[in-house]
């Protein structure tokens, strides 16, 4: 992990902590938990949302204006609305996607879930994505909820991440091996 990374996941880690603690106390997991999932949706679709995030252009009274105005629009929780407007008066707004992963984790770990990245060449239907939760679940013996993209340079097949274990079952690999393979033999 790169030096910036580090502080990045160390500051969001930090904020994640005091958020989810809260969150706990008050009894309110769940609004921050559809407060992160609306969160995620709209760094995903919105690149203008994405660059306030990341962009110094911004002065910190623009960042927090913005971030307030943008909170009161998606109806956050006021826990998570205090949170990001604290974030941006300190410049911090850059760590987001890493702090809605770790309040993602922390809330999957106190359900008792994890949360297998799948990388597949098309996208999951309903019924393929319920499987291979349950097929994973069996395996690793808790609930696991499927975070799927797609990568259509996987000509087919699945990659799937469970935390440090990875099952690569898609051609692309499979070609790479049958090729490093030939350049043995010859």
């Amino acid at each position: 992990m790169s030096e910036p990374a580090a502080i990045s996941s160390g500051i969001a880690a930090r904020y994640a902590t005091a958020v989810f603690d809260l969150a706990k106390e008050t009894k309110k997991v769940k609004a921050v938990e559809s407060d992160v999932s609306a969160l995620e949706e709209a760094l995903a679709a919105s690149t203008d949302f994405a660059t306030l995030m990341s962009s110094p252009l911004y002065s910190r009274e623009e960042q927090e204006g913005a971030i307030a105005a943008i909170a009161k629009q998606m109806k956050l929780s006021p826990m998570m609305g205090n949170t990001l407007r604290l974030m941006a008066s300190k410049r911090r707004l850059f760590v987001l996607p890493a702090l809605l992963n770790a309040l993602r984790e922390a809330i999957a770990a106190d359900k008792g879930e994890v949360t297998a990245e799948v990388v597949s060449a098309k996208a999951l239907t309903k019924a393929q994505s319920d499987k291979l939760s349950k097929v994973l679940a069996a395996n690793v013996g808790k609930d696991v909820s499927i975070k799927a993209t797609v990568d259509e340079s996987l000509i087919g097949g699945l990659v799937v991440k469970v935390g440090s274990k990875m099952i690569d079952t898609s051609i692309r690999s499979r070609l790479n091996s049958l090729q490093n393979a030939m350049k043995e033999v010859g």
